[in-house]
């Protein structure tokens, strides 16, 4: 993310910060819609079916804090058993939430802080995966900052990080670190510029890529450059990676001050930056790939994302709100995104599909960037009505 400003809203109470476990199992908090009337009608949100006659089911969402306290909360994976392996970026700690719970909520737990890591700027302990086979190799991924790079290891839990893939370009900004295994098994990183533009552009460089890997860090199989880690590349800082049904790849993308970005990610394709920020011209079309959706930096700087059917969720930081986008059985997108939970919970960093279907989500108001509120930081679990995700 850039250091642009940020402006420092007030909190508003609304109906959706008073939701509990209990009306959650009992009905659900019913959001109003955030533009214009936030106290007004349930909104109206983009289901996961292409069918014209649907489009107007309503929905209801009912959102229920899971853990509150923590500091900067930035990667969510799941482990075998419900629970889930939490990084916190600035204390290099991984946390256990769940799945466990006590009278304010689900159990949180210290796992381990990762001496390794260097916390500063945009750095530190960023994004966690657990393995596919994890109940027979026990093994986690992790990517973080040192003094000098950003990296990404393999552990298991309470042991020293293994590194698997090291000299990722490291910057007080723009460090990208997200990891996720996609459905081919592979483990996909994300990595920023760094800010240093010109990284983005260069196949040698690590720097402002998606990249593909074997769990031992080589290049994966199938990769479009031989011997190379990049999938694809032209990203200035991608933090949100998301597969759909059919095995697409969805990313956020952070824009310099004009346009943040959803992408479709193809193999070997060139996403623009930095000579183009958002869509190009004709003449752009034949180097690089237009993204499918396009929002000011103000209504959006997304980094998480998750996707829930054929409804894409990306987590905003700047904008405050989660941003859904529907899509088609072809990965087009169907309508218009519609915008939730707006200056609810403040700055949003990461969403992630539960096992349950459910979404949770995690805050980021302890990043510096505007002030936290006394439960700050915190993770939330969502569930829709009406046939969406993680009905209760």
């Amino acid at each position: 993310m850039s250091a642009r400003p940020y402006p420092r809203p007030g909190r508003r109470r609304a109906a959706v910060a008073l939701c509990a476990a209990a009306v959650l199992l009992t009905g659900g908090c019913a959001l109003g819609e955030p533009e214009p009337d936030p106290a007004g009608e349930p909104p109206r949100f983009p289901t996961p079916s292409t069918t014209p006659s649907q489009r107007g089911a309503e929905q209801q969402v009912a959102a229920t804090v899971l853990a509150s306290g923590l500091r900067v909360p930035w990667g969510i994976a799941f482990l075998p058993d419900g629970g889930a392996l939490v990084t916190e970026r600035d204390s290099a700690k991984i946390l256990k939430v769940g799945p466990e719970s006590d009278t304010k909520g689900l159990k949180v737990s210290t796992v381990q802080t990762l001496a390794e890591v260097d916390a500063a700027g945009e750095g530190g302990l960023l994004g966690i995966a657990v393995s596919p086979d994890y109940q027979r190799d026990e093994t986690v991924f992790v990517y973080y900052s040192t003094s000098g790079d950003n990296r990404i290891a393999k552990l298991t839990l309470g042991s020293r990080p293994t590194p698997i893939v090291t000299g990722i370009p490291l910057s007080g900004i723009h460090n990208g670190g997200r990891l996720g295994f996609g459905p081919d098994g592979f483990l996909y990183a994300t990595t920023g510029d760094a800010s240093e533009r010109g990284l983005s552009q260069d196949l040698k460089s690590l720097g402002g890529k998606i990249l593909r890997m074997t769990p031992a860090g080589k290049p994966a199989p199938g990769n479009p450059y031989p011997n190379s880690l990049v999938w694809s590349y032209g990203h200035r800082n991608v933090q949100g990676i998301a597969w759909d049904a059919d095995k697409r790849l969805y990313a956020t993308e952070f824009g310099q001050t004009r346009w943040d970005e959803i992408n479709l990610i193809t193999p070997g394709k060139n996403y623009g930056w930095p000579e183009v920020e958002g869509r190009g011209t004709d003449t752009d079309a034949e180097k690089y790939v237009d993204p499918l959706v396009t929002w000011t930096t103000a209504e959006a700087s997304c980094s998480g994302a998750a996707m829930i059917d054929r409804v894409f969720v990306a987590a905003c930081l700047r904008g405050m709100r989660l941003w859904l986008v529907e899509l088609t059985a072809n990965g087009t997108v169907l309508g218009q995104p519609r915008p939730l939970l707006v200056g609810e919970y403040g700055r949003l960093r990461t969403a992630v599909a539960a096992p349950d279907g459910s979404l949770w989500i995690s805050t980021s108001n302890h990043d510096g960037k505007r002030d936290p509120a006394p439960e700050d930081d915190r993770i939330f679990r969502l569930v829709f009505s009406g046939g969406a995700a993680g009905k209760s």
